[in-house]
């Protein structure tokens, strides 16, 4: 039975609908809280991680280990395929392959990679400022936010996040202008533990070339 069907005098229905708007505001204030305190509150974090990638024609699975330190140091060690890295040690980030002839290397304060989302992470969280058109609902026992990175709208038509009732993140999908999309999905997180540093620096192997990444139009 709707509002409609009680036939309640209009000023009432409109009420209530007010009411349910301010609460329905309310929830979605405390979860996005949630998030920027349980992150702003995190000094380190490590998680397995298993990144999907569709688009162009490949349809792509890969795993690995996430290592995150503040301020600014971001790891991704894949064990699928075996040996690819990209490091961010705080003034670049670094992309390699053994497959590669090269090294690819952007400074980090012009990188335009999918992962560059999880960097709001390293810094004061506030995913208000973060991310524009944001909207959340919920997503099972989870919930879900979603937004359009500042800065990556010519590249990123929707980033979602999934995170839990903690503020957590769980799964983070990432939908491209072409259509293509990459989801990230995170277990085994452990927070606020010892990590050294030599896990974010990078040593690039003898005998290959090292490429500056062009900055994002």
């Amino acid at each position: 039975m709707n509002l409609a069907q009680l036939k309640l005098p209009a000023p009432f229905c409109l009420s209530i609908v007010m009411l349910f708007s301010v609460c329905a505001r309310a929830q979605d204030r405390a979860l996005i809280r949630s998030v920027d305190d349980h992150y702003n509150h995190m000094r380190t974090l490590r998680a397995r991680y298993t990144e999907h990638y569709t688009g162009m024609g490949m349809d792509r699975t890969e795993s690995g280990t996430l290592t995150l330190k503040k301020p600014g140091l971001m790891r991704w060690s894949y064990d699928t395929p075996p040996g690819k890295l990209f490091v961010l040690d705080g003034k670049y980030a670094w992309f390699y392959t053994p497959d590669d002839a090269q090294i690819s290397r952007a400074p980090a304060k012009q990188l335009d990679d999918l992962r560059s989302p999880l960097r709001l992470l390293l810094g004061h969280t506030q995913l208000a400022k973060e991310l524009e058109q944001l909207t959340t609902a919920p997503d099972g026992a989870d919930f879900k936010i979603t937004g359009v990175p500042k800065g990556m709208a010519q590249r990123v038509r929707l980033l979602t996040l999934v995170v839990d009732a903690g503020g957590a993140i769980q799964r983070m999908k990432l939908e491209e202008t072409d259509g293509a999309t990459t989801e990230f999905t995170f277990s085994g997180i452990e927070e606020d533990i010892p990590l050294p540093a030599s896990d974010f620096i990078f040593t690039p192997p003898p005998g290959i070339s090292i490429v500056n990444a062009q900055p994002p139009i």
